[in-house]
């Protein structure tokens, strides 16, 4: 299989997949999307493999986001096909997998990265990791699957205060309010934890994990998801979109 954005391995029943776009902070563009499909797709055919591990290339980033250059001119039609495209062969893909999906948070986790988090089943951070949704200081809002799986994850409450502001928050709060599993001190430790909780899924039956991870999807339906599709595509193309995406690539406060 043809990589160029990730590194695969498999190791017994655990398959480790690492985005590996570190000078770039293991952003999210298409070819990315699309090579994460392709994995997935591999490891849902491949017997021999139990469950993944999800992290990043480095110790500075899990996912900074997602590449925003790749969608700075987007029309509104074209932002909506954009959300829906990560959500067809990435985001949902993941959250839907019959596999395990453990995410390893090593560093910032914002915006699409974030969302790829929140997708898998569960989720390991390391002390120094950095949480959060900054869509909005882009004239965005969370396209991939955020307003929805942080809400679930976190309440309304919080999901509301994360959201407006776009603040980041660290690895303890994101502990404290239920967004990771666990929090652990060095990079080597969330490995470590992540292969740890790995094997106890291993040893239980593969096609109850399917169905338990089909039951418990079965409780959140699609409308919410569908809906913020459609509000992200709305985004794009208003001089608030064009500000905040200008003043991201300037790398200056945008002026709302």
């Amino acid at each position: 299989m043809e990589l160029t954005n990730l590194t695969c391995e498999q190791k017994g029943a655990i398959y480790y997949i690492t985005i590996n776009r570190e000078k770039q902070l293991n952003a999210l563009n298409k070819q990315t999307i699309l090579e994460l499909n392709k994995v997935l797709c591999h490891c849902q055919e491949d017997k021999s493999i139990r469950v993944l591990i999800l992290t990043g290339a480095g110790e500075k980033a899990f996912v900074a986001g997602a590449d925003i250059k790749e969608f700075t001119d987007f029309s509104k039609k074209e932002g909506e096909e954009l959300a829906q495209f990560g959500h067809d062969l990435l985001f949902t893909k993941i959250a839907k997998f019959s596999k395990p999906v453990i995410a390893a948070i090593n560093g910032f986790a914002l915006g699409g990265g974030l969302e790829l988090a929140m997708a898998a089943h569960v989720r390991i951070a390391t002390a120094n990791a950095k949480v959060g949704q900054p869509e909005v200081s882009l004239g965005l809002i969370p396209g991939y699957g955020g307003t929805q799986r942080l809400t679930q994850l976190v309440g309304k409450g919080k999901a509301f205060e994360m959201i407006l502001t776009g603040d980041m928050i660290s690895a303890a709060e994101a502990y404290q309010i239920g967004l990771v599993n666990y929090v652990v001190a060095t990079q080597e430790e969330l490995i470590t934890k992540a292969e740890a909780i790995a094997a106890r899924m291993i040893k239980n039956s593969p096609c109850a994990l399917k169905k338990s991870i089909k039951a418990i999807n079965a409780v959140y339906g699609n409308i919410g998801l569908q809906n913020e599709i459609e509000l992200f595509g709305q985004c794009f193309g208003t001089e608030e979109f064009k500000e905040g995406v200008s003043a991201f690539l300037e790398k200056r406060k945008p002026n709302f």
